[in-house]
């Protein structure tokens, strides 16, 4: 199998993750339950982990980092605190939208036929009462990038909490919260960063404490609510320690690499694929593929062939694993028009190869021909 969903999630894993994990399955306990090696052990590298995050996100307090068990959880948690009119758009994957929708009141910006928005249209869908902007950094449909930078800028100026789903950007991109002017950044460990399933979060500038999506133990045992500390307070329960230990050894892979040069060698790859499938008949391909940045995805229909239909022939005919379908993202698929047949991804990682690419492109093409 030749892997290019890493949208999804990333594969393979630096050996290191393997051994993190194992690691703590062996070595480490439930961390502040206990005065013992094993508790303390487990302490030790969850704080490890949280400083990570915070020279990633550009954080001066790692405190103020939030463990979640994924991307999805931690913007339920950063919307849930928002109240007043909400202003988002439609290239949003559901993990922003679903929550967004349910706080009533909101508004989500058109795109255009690139799958693309820009500052002015978020800047006109404010109101006197809009209390927050929630956006993702990059579409998981089409590889585009919000301008998100400038849109902090925005929301500084107008006093509004800026949220930001970086999904498919954290690991492979600058992403300074004090620069970019985001006051809730949201990730998964599973993608880019390389950790395992089940672990994410999200960072809080000083100016947004959202209240605890979840009441339990913890922090402060004696008091019947939940403290407001952080991280303590938005943290109940009992964490997912391996994979949070799989997660630093993943952290640790990409400072050692550079965000820089693991999306260059991404992004080399899937303009190498979108060029040499440029200009075929029955190709049709969906975001912008001349912006100068953008994530790894290259996403196309061929022909009339549904999208779940061309995924599943990749697979058994060619041995690529790719994902079909809508990608969780309903309002890009109305505005492409293919809310019906959904959408062929191809999503790429350092570990790819050129030789894999070319492979990848010779498939579709073959396809497209008899489309």
């Amino acid at each position: 199998m030749i892997y290019f969903d890493n949208a999804a999630t990333s594969w393979p894993k630096p050996p290191a993750v393997t051994e993190a994990l194992s690691g703590a399955l062996a070595g480490l306990g439930n961390p502040g339950r206990g005065a013992h090696d094993f508790a303390l052990a487990a302490d030790r590298t969850l704080a490890e982990v949280r400083a990570r995050l915070a020279r990633l996100f550009g954080l001066r307090r790692p405190e103020r980092v939030i463990f979640t068990k994924n991307v999805t959880e931690a913007l339920n948690l950063a919307v849930g605190g928002l109240t007043g009119h909400i202003v988002t758009s439609a290239a949003e994957h559901n993990s922003v939208l679903r929550p967004v929708f349910r706080r009533g009141c909101f508004t989500a910006v058109d795109v255009d036929g690139h799958g693309r928005f820009s500052t002015a249209d978020i800047e006109a869908a404010l109101r006197p009462e809009t209390r927050a902007v929630v956006l993702s950094h990059a579409s998981n449909v089409t590889g585009n990038l919000a301008p998100a930078a400038e849109i902090g800028r925005l929301c500084r100026a107008e006093n509004l909490v800026f949220i930001l789903d970086t999904a498919q950007s954290a690991g492979l991109m600058d992403l300074d919260m004090e620069a970019l002017g985001v006051d809730a950044l949201c990730f998964t460990g599973h993608k880019a960063l390389y950790g395992p399933m089940g672990t994410g979060g999200l960072a809080l500038s000083e100016r947004f404490h959202p209240p605890p999506l979840l009441a339990g133990g913890g922090a402060a045992p004696l008091a019947p609510d939940q403290p407001d500390n952080l991280p303590e307070g938005l943290e109940a329960g009992t964490l997912n320690v391996p994979g949070l230990a799989g997660l630093g050894a993943g952290l640790a892979y990409v400072e050692a690499r550079t965000p820089a040069a693991l999306l260059a060698e991404a992004d080399r790859l899937a303009r190498r694929f979108h060029r040499r499938l440029q200009g075929a008949r029955g190709l049709t391909f969906y975001g912008d593929y001349e912006a100068e940045d953008r994530a790894p995805i290259v996403t196309l229909n061929v022909g009339r062939f549904d999208s779940e239909e061309t995924a599943g022939l990749l697979a058994d005919k060619y041995g690529l694993a790719v994902r079909g379908g809508l990608h969780c993202a309903p309002l890009m698929h109305r505005s492409f028009r293919t809310e019906r047949r959904g959408a062929v991804r191809f999503s790429f990682s350092p570990f790819n190869t050129e030789e894999e690419t070319d492979q990848a492109a010779a498939a579709v093409l073959e396809l497209s021909r008899t489309a």
